[in-house]
């Protein structure tokens, strides 16, 4: 059974068991400075600094996905930290300077944030980052068994290592393949204790990228949608069909409408960005094209999250997959949005070169081996 702790129990949860803070290490933590995010992020500045940390909070106004970060919340980086939070009512907002001039590494591979450059490039930072956190999630889906957690993670990334697609299908009418050839899956399973590692506090997924520009079928999310500034609940299903790896049409209530203008916005967000020197030359066409890419395929598996309309916990939820509308994790479909949405109880089967396939879900339940895993 999963416990709710109480706040200063979470934060200790976190910095120990989560990221595993040492004496001596710079702990940079950026927020906002109202409501409940202010809360958590205070409550992990002393977790922190119980453990010895060098602690530093850096207060921010509110970043939407397509909003800035202050240049001196950015400059913050310079101190080259060890670990990193990001305790945000939205995002922590773009890199308007890595934006138009991207890092690049030795081996030609970009990173348009100096986030992104010392988590996954350089590998020096580790870090957890809460997108509309609140107390009550906290404390509710931080504390719970992570060595089962990251055993069950590692079980279906393994399954997915190697294929060739993935076939996803739902009572509420979705049907997609998503070919994933040549891709690696990823775990947000709560151990972000070395550098290069991070996600999501609640952690709980496995997700891939897929092959930019191969998906091909409808997707139905009848669970929560992400928008430019908010994520809900849908009252009526939206059906988003994908042909060549790309939206050809949109179908819903008031939700799809919703979801329309968020990707509206964000095509016409690159093409500003360039026009204003924030993009490259020739960048802002491909950002634009890249809006309506599929981005991710996402399974929860926390046991103590639930689809409340906040999908930094609704995508963690189990018997749930979800789906993100535009940029990738692999950093060759580049967008200007991330738009996560979910479906409920999904059948999720695991294709392989040789003909074979596994089955993850039916119907929403983990199947053996991955359902018996304790």
């Amino acid at each position: 059974m999963n416990k709710t702790h109480t706040l200063p129990e979470a934060a200790r949860i976190v910095v120990r068991d989560v990221l595993a803070l040492r004496p001596g290490e710079q702990f940079l933590i950026i927020t906002n400075p109202d409501g409940d995010v202010f809360e958590i992020s205070r409550a992990l500045y002393d977790a922190a600094v119980a453990e010895g940390a060098e602690t530093t909070i850096v207060v921010q106004g509110v970043k939407t996905q397509l909003d800035f970060a202050n240049l001196a919340t950015l400059a913050a980086f310079g101190a080259e930290p060890q670990a990193c939070a990001s305790i945000s009512a939205n995002k922590m907002g773009k890199d308007r300077l890595a934006g138009a001039v991207p890092f690049v590494d030795k081996d030609g591979k970009k990173a348009d944030h100096v986030f992104n450059w010392q988590l996954e490039n350089l590998k020096t930072l580790r870090a957890i980052w809460t997108p509309g956190v609140t107390v009550d999630m906290f404390r509710r889906t931080a504390g719970i068994d992570y060595g089962l957690l990251q055993r069950r993670c590692e079980a279906i990334a393994k399954a997915m290592t190697g294929a060739c697609s993935i076939h996803v299908t739902s009572p509420g009418g979705t049907d997609i393949f998503v070919p994933v050839a040549g891709r690696t899956p990823f775990k947000d399973d709560g151990n972000f204790t070395s550098g290069g590692k991070g996600g999501n506090v609640p952690a709980g997924e496995v997700f891939i990228s897929p092959v930019p520009a191969s998906a091909e079928g409808i997707i139905v999310f009848d669970g929560s949608i992400s928008l430019n500034d908010r994520d809900l609940i849908v009252k009526k299903p939206v059906s988003v069909v994908y042909r060549g790896g790309f939206i050809a049409d949109i179908q819903g209530g008031e939700e799809a409408e919703l979801l329309r203008a968020s990707i509206e916005a964000g095509e016409q967000k690159a093409l500003d960005f360039e026009a204003e020197g924030k993009l490259a030359a020739g960048e802002g066409e491909k950002y634009k094209r890249n809006a309506r890419s599929l981005g991710e395929l996402g399974i929860g598996l926390n046991p103590a999250a639930e689809i409340r309309g906040n999908m930094l916990e609704d995508e963690k939820a189990f018997h749930t997959c979800h789906f993100a509308i535009g940029s990738n994790y692999d950093n060759d479909a580049e967008a200007m949005i991330h738009l996560d949405c979910l479906v409920r109880n999904p059948t999720i089967v695991v294709n392989y070169p040789d003909g074979t396939n596994a089955v993850i879900e039916q119907d929403g339940v983990l199947v053996a081996p991955f359902g018996e895993i304790e």
